[in-house]
Protein backbone atom coordinates (compact mmCIF):
# COMPACT_ATOMS: atom_id res chain seq x y z
CA UNK A 1 0.00 0.00 0.00
CA UNK A 2 1.36 3.49 -1.00
CA UNK A 3 1.35 5.85 1.34
CA UNK A 4 1.98 10.26 1.86
CA UNK A 5 4.15 11.34 4.97
CA UNK A 6 1.65 12.43 6.72
CA UNK A 7 1.41 12.00 10.89
CA UNK A 8 -1.91 10.13 10.10
CA UNK A 9 -0.42 7.19 8.88
CA UNK A 10 2.82 7.55 11.15
CA UNK A 11 0.22 4.65 13.02
CA UNK A 12 0.31 2.76 9.88
CA UNK A 13 3.97 2.33 9.80
CA UNK A 14 3.45 1.37 13.47
CA UNK A 15 1.04 -1.60 12.99
CA UNK A 16 2.95 -3.07 10.70
CA UNK A 17 5.93 -2.58 12.94
CA UNK A 18 4.34 -3.55 15.92
CA UNK A 19 5.58 -0.55 17.87
CA UNK A 20 4.01 2.43 18.76
CA UNK A 21 5.25 5.66 17.86
CA UNK A 22 6.56 8.46 20.17
CA UNK A 23 6.41 11.79 19.18
CA UNK A 24 9.62 13.99 19.38
CA UNK A 25 8.32 17.48 19.01
CA UNK A 26 6.06 17.86 16.13
CA UNK A 27 7.48 16.20 13.53
CA UNK A 28 9.39 13.58 14.21
CA UNK A 29 8.65 10.33 15.33
CA UNK A 30 10.68 7.29 16.87
CA UNK A 31 9.23 3.41 16.77
CA UNK A 32 11.69 1.05 19.05
CA UNK A 33 11.15 -2.55 17.43
CA UNK A 34 12.69 -5.15 19.67
CA UNK A 35 12.39 -8.70 18.35
CA UNK A 36 13.59 -11.06 22.08
CA UNK A 37 13.66 -14.03 20.42
CA UNK A 38 16.81 -13.11 18.29
CA UNK A 39 18.07 -10.53 20.66
CA UNK A 40 17.91 -8.08 17.82
CA UNK A 41 16.53 -4.27 18.42
CA UNK A 42 16.24 -1.16 16.40
CA UNK A 43 15.43 2.41 16.51
CA UNK A 44 13.45 3.75 13.59
CA UNK A 45 13.03 7.88 12.98
CA UNK A 46 11.28 9.80 10.68
CA UNK A 47 11.63 13.08 10.22
CA UNK A 48 8.69 14.83 8.54
CA UNK A 49 8.97 18.29 6.56
CA UNK A 50 13.04 18.63 8.06
CA UNK A 51 14.28 21.97 6.41
CA UNK A 52 17.59 21.63 4.30
CA UNK A 53 18.76 25.07 2.53
CA UNK A 54 14.90 26.36 2.03
CA UNK A 55 13.19 23.28 0.97
CA UNK A 56 11.36 20.80 2.77
CA UNK A 57 12.70 16.92 2.55
CA UNK A 58 11.74 13.90 4.71
CA UNK A 59 14.55 11.92 6.48
CA UNK A 60 14.42 8.55 8.12
CA UNK A 61 17.43 7.27 10.53
CA UNK A 62 17.64 3.67 11.71
CA UNK A 63 19.73 3.25 14.48
CA UNK A 64 21.17 -0.21 15.57
CA UNK A 65 23.65 -1.82 17.40
CA UNK A 66 27.17 -0.69 15.67
CA UNK A 67 25.47 0.87 12.85
CA UNK A 68 23.96 4.17 11.82
CA UNK A 69 21.66 4.53 8.52
CA UNK A 70 20.24 7.56 7.18
CA UNK A 71 17.77 7.99 3.90
CA UNK A 72 17.54 11.80 3.29
CA UNK A 73 14.77 13.16 0.29
CA UNK A 74 12.53 10.28 1.26
CA UNK A 75 8.74 11.01 -0.16
CA UNK A 76 7.24 7.48 -0.25
CA UNK A 77 6.82 4.79 1.18
CA UNK A 78 4.87 0.92 1.17
CA UNK A 79 3.73 -0.59 3.98
CA UNK A 80 3.38 -4.35 3.91
CA UNK A 81 0.95 -6.26 6.70
CA UNK A 82 1.73 -9.45 4.74
CA UNK A 83 6.03 -8.80 4.92
CA UNK A 84 5.69 -7.26 8.16
CA UNK A 85 7.84 -4.55 6.74
CA UNK A 86 8.06 -1.10 5.28
CA UNK A 87 10.37 -0.05 2.30
CA UNK A 88 10.99 3.66 2.43
CA UNK A 89 12.43 5.30 -1.15
CA UNK A 90 14.18 7.70 -2.43
CA UNK A 91 15.01 8.85 -5.67
CA UNK A 92 17.60 10.70 -7.34
CA UNK A 93 17.45 10.88 -11.60
CA UNK A 94 17.52 7.23 -12.84
CA UNK A 95 18.65 6.14 -9.33
CA UNK A 96 16.01 4.56 -6.37
CA UNK A 97 17.59 3.99 -3.07
CA UNK A 98 15.31 1.73 -0.54
CA UNK A 99 15.48 1.14 2.89
CA UNK A 100 14.02 -1.92 4.66
CA UNK A 101 12.69 -1.89 8.34
CA UNK A 102 11.38 -5.37 9.54
CA UNK A 103 8.77 -6.12 12.21
CA UNK A 104 11.70 -9.15 13.12
CA UNK A 105 13.99 -5.43 14.37
CA UNK A 106 15.86 -6.30 11.05
CA UNK A 107 17.27 -3.51 8.25
CA UNK A 108 18.15 -3.79 4.78
CA UNK A 109 19.73 -0.52 2.44
CA UNK A 110 19.56 -0.98 -1.72
CA UNK A 111 21.41 2.87 -2.74
CA UNK A 112 21.94 4.21 -5.81
CA UNK A 113 19.98 1.37 -7.63
CA UNK A 114 19.88 1.73 -11.32
CA UNK A 115 16.41 2.15 -13.29
CA UNK A 116 17.46 -0.42 -15.63
CA UNK A 117 17.95 -2.87 -12.56
CA UNK A 118 14.79 -2.58 -11.21
CA UNK A 119 12.72 -2.53 -14.57
CA UNK A 120 14.38 -5.42 -16.36
CA UNK A 121 13.90 -9.42 -15.53
CA UNK A 122 15.02 -10.15 -12.34
CA UNK A 123 15.77 -13.63 -12.85
CA UNK A 124 18.56 -12.37 -15.49
CA UNK A 125 20.28 -10.60 -12.66
CA UNK A 126 23.62 -12.13 -11.36
CA UNK A 127 22.73 -13.67 -7.94
CA UNK A 128 24.22 -10.63 -5.77
CA UNK A 129 21.48 -7.88 -7.49
CA UNK A 130 18.64 -10.37 -7.63
CA UNK A 131 17.47 -9.66 -3.99
CA UNK A 132 17.79 -5.77 -4.93
CA UNK A 133 15.86 -6.42 -7.67
CA UNK A 134 13.16 -7.95 -5.83
CA UNK A 135 13.23 -5.66 -2.57
CA UNK A 136 12.75 -2.72 -4.99
CA UNK A 137 10.20 -3.93 -7.63
CA UNK A 138 7.47 -2.48 -5.30
CA UNK A 139 8.11 0.74 -7.46
CA UNK A 140 6.34 -0.90 -10.16
CA UNK A 141 3.25 -1.08 -8.46
CA UNK A 142 3.34 2.96 -7.87
CA UNK A 143 0.63 4.81 -9.74
CA UNK A 144 2.46 6.23 -12.79
CA UNK A 145 1.80 9.93 -11.43
CA UNK A 146 3.75 9.27 -8.66
CA UNK A 147 6.76 11.22 -7.88
CA UNK A 148 9.38 11.24 -5.50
Amino acid sequence: MIHKFTEENIQTIGKVLGSKPKPLGNDVFRFEILNEEEKRKIALEIHLGLEVNGENMNMVSVYAFNTFIQLHNCTAFVASDMLQQVTFFGKSGSKTSGLIVEKAAGCSLYANVDESILAGDFTQLPEDLMMCGIALSLTESMDDDFSF
